[in-house]
């Protein structure tokens, strides 16, 4: 059996994705759109799609659409990593108040589902009514 080169293959991977801020700390809303920015910044130098985001108090959803060679971890760990470094670099005296013995934001876990094409329209519905 013969496969087809990627570039020639058709797929739709669409992920719902959810992380947490470490110890459910309610901090998000004051930086809400500077950890969006920052997430579809990212996104744009890198093999996924943001298609949809919505923050909450403590927590954050993300529907993603990614290429069959990208895994779900791969994208968590670099959204993660960087949006805490770069946050620690613009809003350190904020974060502090939060976090004062170490430099995080997000909790070691992270939700993670595929969506059928099916039920987009019904998961942004949910993923916009957060908040």
């Amino acid at each position: 059996m013969k496969y087809e080169k990627e570039n020639h293959s058709k797929f739709l991977l669409m992920y719902h994705i959810i992380f947490v801020c470490k110890y459910r700390k309610k901090l998000l809303q004051p930086i809400d759109q500077e950890l969006k920015d920052l997430i579809y910044l990212i996104s744009e130098s890198s093999d996924f799609e943001i298609v949809e985001m919505e923050t909450d108090k403590d927590h954050i959803h993300l529907l993603v659409k990614s290429k069959p060679k990208i895994s779900v971890l791969s994208i968590v760990r670099k959204l993660k990593q960087l949006t805490t470094y770069r946050l620690w670099k613009t809003q350190k005296q904020y974060l502090k108040q939060y976090y004062r013995k170490e430099n995080t934001l997000w909790s070691e876990g992270y939700f993670a589902c595929t969506i059928g094409n099916v039920s987009r329209e019904t998961l942004e519905i949910y993923m916009l009514s957060q908040g």
